[in-house]
């Protein structure tokens, strides 16, 4: 029996200073790495971001500089993250004088040209979606000397989050888990047993890329912090309030129209997501409808604010379940804020609130074995478990959702989940999975700590749960933002909320799913609509248990003025297609329809992918490109542990500390003879 080992390149400690043309003199880092006793510059990269902001939708262009130091072709291959709600729909290319638009293609469609390309010794750039928040660049024959640009566009809607305004610019993925049993695939195919079969009507989700060396971890830690500039752009015809960042310090530049704002040290690194808040003043947006009509047809947006209803008027005894992960990826800085907000959280419980706590790793511990009203003394009791805990293992959310719907809920409660994780897991779609299907009236509110966060999945559980999800970053004010959401679990002012469209034939609507409404926030609904009248709908839904309506009266314009009104719808219909075929509900005709709107709209999608390849034969040398990563900074707030055991396996994605030793189990086992079968 032969067992294949992972080889982990080693790599040279280098502050050699290079001397940079005036064309590049910007980008950050050199990296030399060694493999197989061969030497070579690692890629680099720099990124400029560009917002405009018009009031609550933003338009998005990033610009990625890619730059080969060394003295042989590279293909590079950057990991990179963008909004979970992101409509991508350009990409182009800039490879010396020549300009390149790529263009939508089915995914294997667009590798393939890519790979052509390659092997022609032509510039090429692939963009793949591995989830709506993962992306990979590759970008093929950058030669020595020759940086080639690529800027992709988008646009999005921003929410409003209690009572602000939010955009989210993520700026690094963090590492994923995705099991022991992916760790299996770095035993050579031989030694395993035979494939099991797949079940009928299942769908296999693509695994997560394998994660880059990270500087400072496995790389000498010689990056330059001067990766990311900003030039955002907010116009406004209302007053502007409160506009600013908890995440990054900005130069704020008032004008005419609204704003400026940059990073006010001019570059920042790219190890933590951008977050800006602001609020609009004056007239409100609460009646807000876009709507759009070209050649597709109609597309019309509404929004929706819930009613003025004081929290009080929902006051219902709860049981609150506290999910808390431990795994060693929350090590450090996000387990302390975590418990910032759970001893927040238990101290503001009220005395007829039932709670349980669950913390989980590879297994899921437990409080009690059952539901414990929130006297005094059970209190004080679950604050000391919570400030013993301690963080290790991996981090198996599934089975921590199961466990967390395993008891019997007590009689006139509404049972609320509340989920603290960084999510990075590479399996999303059997925890939404198990959520679909074992929800029943609950709710689940989902909280996300860390800097830089796996949003897509924790915005899909709290959708899949019609709750909420925010975010506690683990900087200086990580202690007052863990508090302040802590006290504030507050219950859905609406909910079963419905549209009558009344005469307008409306379809594709999404959200397909119409979450509750909580105060301070609000929600648009898409929908694509035949003909171009004046419309009268009606919005209908619960407030504790009373129904309330709202008429709205829709303009339907006949003109194409919103251009980026079917993007958005688009993209928010794909996301409830992903949604479709994670839980597995009619996952085929999903899954066509996804690429159907992905080449009708040109987006980027899990199944479409932008290409763009250069006219010009760039590498003229005779040498076949080497396969490089672009190294990543360590994500703000992991502590060295969990980050360098993530590095540990370079075939995975995200291995946790105990995970080494499952592996090293798992491996004796099958020297011994015993075999596994791996579903």
């Amino acid at each position: 029996m032969r067992l294949s080992f992972l080889l982990i390149p080693l790599f040279s400690i280098s502050t050699v200073a290079a001397a940079w043309a005036t064309e590049t003199e910007d980008i950050a880092g050199r990296v030399i790495a060694q493999a197989n006793g061969v030497s070579y510059d690692l890629p680099m990269l720099d990124s400029q971001i560009s917002v405009n902001i018009e009031g609550d939708m933003a338009t998005v262009e990033i610009t990625q500089s890619f730059l080969n130091d060394g003295q042989m072709p590279l293909e590079a291959e950057y990991l990179f993250p963008l909004n979970q709600h992101a409509a991508i729909y350009g990409m182009e290319m800039r490879v010396r004088d020549e300009i390149i638009q790529a263009v939508i293609r089915e995914k294997e469609v667009a590798v393939a040209e890519f790979e052509q390309a390659a092997q022609e010794g032509k510039a090429a750039a692939l963009l793949t979606q591995h989830r709506p928040n993962m992306f990979t660049q590759r970008i093929a024959n950058l030669m020595p000397g020759q940086p080639i640009d690529v800027t992709l566009r988008y646009v999005q809607m921003i929410p409003k989050i209690d009572a602000q305004y939010e955009l989210v610019i993520p700026m690094i993925v963090g590492p994923r888990y995705e099991g022991y049993d992916v760790q299996l695939a770095d035993v050579a195919s031989d030694d395993l047993p035979d494939e099991a079969p797949k079940p009928a009507n299942s769908w296999t989700i693509s695994d997560v890329p394998a994660y880059p060396a990270v500087a400072g971890i496995d790389l000498p830690d010689s990056f330059s912090p001067e990766r990311v500039s900003l030039d955002l752009n907010l116009i406004s015809g209302l007053s502007i309030a409160g506009f600013g960042s908890d995440t990054h310090p900005l130069a704020i530049r008032e004008n005419d129209t609204g704003l400026n704002a940059r990073f006010a040290d001019g570059k920042v690194l790219d190890n933590r997501d951008l977050v800006i808040r602001f609020t609009l003043g004056g007239e409100t947006l609460e009646a807000a409808s876009l709507s759009h009509q070209d050649a597709r047809g109609g597309f019309v947006s509404l929004m929706i604010e819930p009613p003025a209803v004081p929290n009080d008027a929902m006051i219902t005894p709860r049981e609150l379940v506290f999910v808390l992960d431990t795994s060693g990826s929350m090590g450090g800085d996000p387990m302390n804020a975590s418990k910032v907000f759970m001893d927040a959280a238990l101290k503001n419980l009220r005395p007829d609130d039932y709670f349980r706590i669950i913390p989980f790793a590879n297994t899921a511990q437990r409080f009690s074995n059952g539901s414990t009203q929130a006297t005094r003394s059970n209190i004080r009791r679950a604050r000391s478990y919570v400030d013993g805990l301690r963080t290790g293992g991996g981090t198996e959310i599934d089975n921590a959702i199961r466990t967390a719907f395993s008891t019997e809920q007590p009689a006139d409660t509404m049972r609320i989940v509340v989920f603290l994780s960084d999510g990075y897991i590479g399996d999303e779609a059997s925890v939404l999975r198990t959520i679909n299907q074992q929800i029943g009236a609950a709710r689940i509110y989902a909280f996300g700590v860390g800097n830089s966060v796996n949003r897509y999945l924790l915005d899909a559980m709290a959708d899949e749960g019609r709750g909420y999800a925010r975010y506690v970053s683990v900087d200086e004010d990580a202690t007052e933002v863990a508090e302040a959401l802590a006290a504030d679990l507050k219950s859905p002012l609406l909910t079963d909320i419905t549209i009558d469209w009344g005469d307008l034939e409306v379809h594709g609507v999404t959200p397909a799913r119409i979450p509750d409404l909580f105060a301070g926030n609000n929600l648009r609904i898409y929908a694509r609509h035949n003909g171009a009248s004046d419309a009268r709908v009606t919005l209908k839904g619960l407030v504790n248990g009373h129904m309330a309506e709202m008429p709205v009266d829709l303009t339907l314009t006949d003109t194409a003025d919103e251009a980026a009104l079917p993007l958005i719808w688009a993209r928010n219909r794909i996301s409830d297609l992903t949604r479709m075929v994670a839980v597995g509900s009619n996952p085929e005709a999903a899954d066509r329809e996804i690429t159907e709107l992905g080449l009708e709209f040109s987006l980027q999608t899990k199944n479409t992918s932008f290409v763009a390849v250069s006219e010009t034969v760039v590498n003229t040398t005779g040498q076949t490109a080497t396969p490089a990563s672009v190294p990543l900074p360590q994500v703000s707030g992991m502590s060295n542990q969990a980050q360098t055991t993530s590095q540990a396996f370079a075939g995975s994605s995200s291995p946790e500390p105990e995970a080494i030793q499952g592996f090293l189990i798992l491996a004796a086992m099958t020297l011994l003879g015993f075999r596994r079968r791996i579903v």
